[in-house]
């Protein structure tokens, strides 16, 4: 067993059905991401970067084999786009978070709007983020198990929301209808999640 293991998927398999199917689901955290875990600790072990945590991993990915920085970043990413959903998800923020929003985008539609856009002009595969950036904040989208905690990233920061745009993430249900699967997303979105990681990241 290696240091890092497969996070707890906080609800059932069929939780966000209609917007998110089981299949998916069940083949996204089952597979997909038990295979980030598991090539992930094949990497780090038995060399030095075995002592790192995954942060530290991330904040040098320039530095380590592709492995680490792929299935890291594949680990990473995946554990926190689980929790930033729920069963009757979705409506629109509170609070600090939602006055941040307002400050960053002038309103919730033109965040919705530019996170979307982010998330459906991603070439190929990748993701679409909402970082805190200076206290700011920001849309952002990474390529492949990027994202924006890596010395790599184009817009560097602290993700508090994320989607994942790959084709495992929603080609079972949506095909290649990228646009509808992210139209669908925000249905599911668990908004105290984000306002946690956004009072945290401050």
């Amino acid at each position: 067993m290696g240091k890092f293991e497969l996070p707890k998927l906080p609800y059932q398999y069929d939780a966000l059905e209609p917007y998110i199917d089981k299949m998916t689901m069940e083949i996204h955290y089952t597979k997909h991401h038990n295979a980030y875990v598991t090539n992930l600790n094949n990497a780090v072990t038995g060399t030095d970067l075995e002592k790192k945590s995954l942060e530290e991993l991330l904040a040098s990915a320039s530095k380590v084999p592709a492995a680490v920085r792929n299935n890291g970043g594949g680990h990473y990413n995946h554990s926190m786009f689980w929790t930033l959903m729920k069963k009757g998800g979705g409506g629109t923020p509170a609070g600090k978070l939602a006055d941040a929003i307002n400050a960053a985008f002038s309103s919730f539609a033109e965040f919705k709007a530019k996170f979307s856009n982010a998330a459906a002009t991603r070439f190929g595969s990748g993701w679409a983020w909402l970082i805190v950036q200076d206290g700011k904040l920001v849309v952002s989208s990474t390529p492949n198990q990027d994202n924006p905690l890596m010395d790599v990233a184009d817009v560097k920061g602290t993700p508090i929301l994320g989607l994942d745009v790959w084709e495992h993430a929603y080609y079972l249900k949506y095909q290649n209808r990228r646009p509808e699967y992210i139209e669908n997303w925000w249905n599911v979105i668990n908004w105290d999640a984000v306002a946690e990681r956004f009072s945290a990241a401050k």
